[in-house]
């Protein structure tokens, strides 16, 4: 079977990470897989680095025929068994690549947002357009919205997304972050690892760390990551006088160290498809307070797995913190039961589970 994968992102985020776990697990299991995705993207230098083929091109945004065209071009010569979409764009350029240029090789979309489809013309047009033979949905609650914008809905599917679960078995708990931060040892730290995104609801996050900083002067938090709020985020610390007690430090590629330095690991998402850093929390040990947003209340079961609490709740989720940080049980029932219920959540799981969908596809 011949993959065509599509992700049209430049930068490095959930969607791109389950792309390269995907593209990895399908050619471990014989699958002939190609991604195609911008020159110089954050995906293109690790696949490259992976042994596995990347056909590049220029990005220029949404309804870019240029991209459909290539998508059509390149289907035809390779002889794809079928496209996979990893983004709307992506999305977007293969249903062209049918319409307009008259390709024939199937698509499936994955969906990763947890809002309805848009009530536009193109968005109805491209969701129902006959070459998508399945959308695959990172949850339970994206299906359920998605659903009502799809006459067929059984195209719809649900496949959780993946981590590599065995990669925190070797790491120990340490002091990584409280040596770069010249912290004590007995320092207690929360910490988000999450893009600096609006939907992950920083200002939420900072009201919380602003609270439970105020009542306990051995706690700190960690904020890892890049993107668009970063100047929101450093206003506010500024404004607050938190730069001692609040530490932004920037995109990481030891991801795995920094979350088993942690001792709570906070997200406050209005919106979240699935949550996959949650999985990581789950895998690496780190007790999880979370929001009901989205796909998290499939992984994050209250005082089971981590504490669930209503998205803004600033109370509630200061409340959660203070209760880990001071019930050793509580901690330590929460990671042992996260631990098991993230052995379900593996990367070789979701794709072993998509490469059934496509082989339900090829065979029609």
């Amino acid at each position: 079977m011949k993959v065509l994968q599509v992700s049209t992102p430049k930068s490095w985020r959930g969607g791109e990470q389950q792309a390269a776990y995907l593209a990895r697990a399908l050619k471990e299991m014989k699958v002939n897989v190609s991604i195609m995705t911008p020159f110089h993207s954050a995906l293109s230098s690790r696949m490259l680095e992976d042994g596995i083929s990347v056909i590049n091109f220029d990005s220029r945004g949404l309804l870019d025929l240029s991209l459909a065209k290539k998508i059509a071009n390149v289907c035809k010569k390779e002889e794809f068994d079928l496209i996979h979409t990893h983004d709307s764009h992506a999305h977007s350029a293969a249903v062209l690549s049918a319409a307009v240029f008259g390709n024939k090789t199937p698509i499936v979309v994955s969906r990763r947002v947890d809002f309805a489809v848009s009530s536009n013309l193109f968005s109805k047009w491209k969701y129902n357009h006959e070459a998508i033979k399945k959308i695959v949905c990172v949850s339970e609650v994206i299906s359920k919205i998605t659903a009502p914008s799809i006459r067929d809905q059984s195209k719809l599917a649900v496949v959780h997304s993946g981590i590599n679960t065995s990669q925190y078995d070797f790491i120990p708990s340490g002091n990584l972050l409280k040596n770069e931060l010249n912290l004590a040892t007995d320092t207690l730290l929360v910490g988000n690892l999450s893009a600096l995104a609006d939907h992950k609801d920083f200002p939420t996050f900072l009201k919380v760390a602003k609270k439970v900083a105020d009542e306990n002067p051995m706690v700190h938090f960690v904020i890892a990551g890049s993107g668009d709020e970063k100047e929101l985020i450093e206003k506010f610390i500024e404004e607050n006088n938190l730069s001692s007690r609040i530490h932004l430090i920037g995109f990481r590629k030891d991801i795995t160290k920094v979350m088993k330095s942690l001792d709570v690991f906070l997200i406050t998402s209005k919106t979240e498809g699935l949550g996959t850093i949650v999985l990581e929390a789950f895998a690496a040990g780190i007790p999880v307070v979370a929001t009901h947003a989205g796909g998290i209340p499939e992984l994050v079961s209250d005082q089971v797995t981590g504490l669930l609490r209503e998205v803004g709740d600033v109370e509630g989720l200061t409340n959660a913190v203070h209760l880990i940080l001071s019930n050793h049980e509580l901690r330590n029932n929460l990671s042992n039961n996260a631990k098991i219920k993230v052995q379900g959540f593996s990367f070789l799981a979701t794709a072993q589970k998509t490469l059934s969908i496509y082989q339900e596809i090829v065979k029609q």
